[in-house]
């Protein structure tokens, strides 16, 4: 697969990305895919995981020498990482839902 096929897939998959955020907020279900999703994680213990990375990371770096910009930038990935398969197919299984009932209006 060539670059510009590439750039063009990410650009469709962004354009997708924003459509359907676009769709969820006039909806009124993103506020509710948040809770639910914050919801989730709390329960399986993720917001303590990543509660350790960032002390982890502060220890590692210092406290005067991190800008919370830079904690944000180092824990983000760890933190995605996080997320249990288990959540991230019940959050997919809720879009999906959700698509299906517009596919019906």
């Amino acid at each position: 697969m060539g670059r510009h096929h590439r750039r063009t897939r990410e650009r469709e998959l962004d354009e997708a990305e924003e459509q359907l955020s676009q769709m969820l907020s006039e909806a009124g279900h993103k506020d509710e895919l948040k809770s639910m999703l914050l919801t989730k994680l709390e329960s399986c213990g993720w917001k303590d995981q990543v509660r350790l990375v960032i002390k982890d990371i502060v220890k590692e770096k210092g406290i005067d020498k991190i800008s919370v910009e830079d904690l944000v930038q180092e824990t983000a990935p760890h933190a995605s990482q996080l997320v249990p398969d288990q959540v991230r197919m019940e959050m997919l299984d809720e879009v999906k839902r959700f698509l299906e009932t517009q596919d019906e209006d």
